[in-house]
């Protein structure tokens, strides 16, 4: 046990277990029964449909959990201390990779039986009809597409469990060892962490229209899942506080941090947004602009278009710009929700709308949508709280655990 931790403090973030269990519990019912209806509303509407609604909200809570890992690494590579009381949440958020990638099934397993799926390119009609599809087939295909993804997952899942193993084991044996351990990793896990998402942002978003690239699309989304997961963790403290938890180990001043650090990101992604658009723009060359044209080809696509820009950059610049929404963990928290319905509408904004020349215009919004969002959020929650009934909230014995505890903003 650390000694500069009073033991009032160390037993209140483990009082969180049985109304975390509860909680694990009833998401996964909430999951499974959302899933089932996104199942039979999408019977009823089409497996295109369905399956466009899953990688939506799939990649939603995808981003959530590489956020949390990319918090999780940097933390470690910058051997930071104001975070420790925090990063078991990232941890246990991270922790959620091998249940994501079981999730990721549904989407692979009809392109594995032959079946159509979300993406056209494995449709071997559409690639014998489409010449430039036949120049990128070496790329593009069934088999390499399905051995990139599983290499991803491998690489995610390894890493968040090493973090999150060594973390716990060391609540009980306290070995600096084991924050040496963690502290070398995180440079080459950083490393295989970038390549990793920027190329399954390319595979399973940017190739839902593959006549299209952009060079800037990794980080691109790499620049949402961090913008999703700040949100998603001022959310989560100001949740787990609400039950009586943490307020000793998690104060104003690590709102604060969090709320610059979803502050620095939201900046970030308007920069990288508006860099891909401005170039495309400029150049207006077919190819190019063939991803922005459905986009902003009708009133629907065009008031989405404007409402990211400024419900996800202009409102939450001017809301977080200032010291005192940071520090005022309500505002922040919903601030936070906010983000994270933008940051939804942004992949909806990605993956939602058809490529021109390939298929009819996808319906705005469907039910499908609505009911896999309910499916893979509770799935999402029940595999992130239900660790919290085993394990402490706080890395208990993490040697840089007191800088967290006594952290002030200058």
């Amino acid at each position: 046990m650390n000694p500069n931790m009073p033991q009032s403090e160390l037993s209140a973030s483990r009082d969180f277990r049985r109304p975390a269990a509860r909680v694990a519990g009833v998401a996964c019912v909430v999951g499974i029964a959302g899933l089932a209806a996104g199942v039979a509303s999408g019977y009823s509407a089409g497996w295109e449909v369905f399956f466009r609604s899953y990688l939506l909200n799939y990649s939603f809570v995808l981003s959530l959990a590489l956020g949390a890992l990319f918090f999780v690494l940097l933390q470690h590579l910058v051997r930071a201390g104001w975070s420790v009381s925090l990063r078991r949440l990232a941890e246990f958020a991270a922790g959620t990779l091998p249940v994501l990638a079981l999730l990721f099934l549904p989407l692979v397993i009809p392109l594995w039986k032959g079946m159509p799926g979300v993406w056209m390119w494995s449709a071997p009609d559409v690639v014998a009809a489409d010449p430039v599809l036949q120049a990128k087939a070496a790329y593009l295909n069934v088999p390499f597409f399905l051995a990139r993804c599983a290499f991803y997952f491998l690489v995610w899942c390894v890493l968040a469990r090493y973090y999150l193993h060594q973390s716990v084991a060391q609540d009980t044996d306290g070995q600096p060892r084991r924050t040496l351990a963690m502290q070398w990793w995180s440079a080459p896990g950083m490393l295989l962490y970038g390549l990793t998402v920027t190329f399954f942002a390319i595979d399973a978003l940017m190739s839902l229209n593959p006549h299209w690239f952009s060079t800037i699309w990794g980080v691109y989304f790499f620049s949402g899942c961090l913008v999703g997961f700040f949100a998603f963790l001022a959310l989560l403290v100001y949740l787990i506080q609400g039950r009586g938890q943490l307020a000793s180990h998690i104060t104003v001043e690590h709102y604060h941090d969090i709320g610059k650090l979803a502050f620095g990101f939201v900046v970030f992604w308007a920069y990288i947004a508006f860099s891909q658009y401005m170039l495309i723009w400029y150049a207006n060359i077919p190819e190019e602009t063939v991803w922005y044209l459905p986009r902003q080809g009708d009133t629907w696509w065009l008031s989405v278009s404007l409402l990211l820009l400024f419900g996800h950059f202009v409102a939450p610049f001017l809301a977080l710009i200032s010291r005192g929404p940071k520090r005022r963990p309500g505002l922040l928290a919903l601030a936070a929700v906010w983000l994270l319905l933008m940051h939804w509408l942004d992949l909806y904004y990605i993956v939602t709308p058809r490529p021109s020349g390939f298929a009819a215009p996808a319906a705005p919004l469907h039910l499908t949508d609505l009911t896999l969002f309910v499916g893979l959020g509770g799935l999402f929650v029940a595999a992130l709280v239900w660790p919290m009934t085993r394990w402490s909230l706080i890395p208990e014995r993490d040697p840089r655990l007191p800088e967290a505890l006594a952290f002030r903003n200058i």
